[in-house]
């Protein structure tokens, strides 16, 4: 899914936490942290696509040419360079590793990044569902 289509599904988290919930931070903090969170998951593609090719040139990429990250985003990543699993996966992993420390110290706030990383996680898997995409290895994985 595209950055804005995230933004989207973020702010509806956003809504839903200041709609059903008391929440003990300001509702545009709320709102920031649903966006930045379900939008900048994203970031660990990147790392992803250095591992799997040893290049990065992605990120170069959008350094070179900054408009591709809003308005290319197909044009970032090369063919198989991050992989449908290894994307998901990577996901789940991040939070699995940020939720808990969070727990400690705001379990509101570890709630509220909870359901935005698994409303992030559920529309790239509905999007890869409906386009008929086949979830399977990556180009890289396969030459391994």
């Amino acid at each position: 899914m595209k950055s804005g289509a995230h933004a989207a599904v973020s702010l509806v988290v956003a809504a839903g936490a200041l709609a059903f919930t008391a929440a003990p931070i300001p509702a545009w903090a709320v709102v920031t942290l649903a966006l930045v969170v379900g939008v900048g998951i994203d970031v660990d593609h990147f790392l992803l696509a250095w591992y799997n090719t040893g290049s990065l040139d992605p990120v170069r990429r959008c350094l070179r040419d900054p408009r591709i990250v809003v308005a290319a985003q197909d044009e970032i990543f090369d063919e198989g360079s991050v992989g449908a699993l290894n994307r998901l996966l990577s996901h789940v992993v991040v939070g699995g590793l940020v939720v808990p420390p969070l727990w400690l110290s705001s379990p509101y706030v570890a709630g509220l990044v909870a359901v935005a990383l698994y409303a992030h996680v559920l529309a790239d898997l509905v999007s890869t569902a409906r386009w008929g995409v086949v979830v399977e290895r990556s180009a890289s994985d396969r030459e391994r």
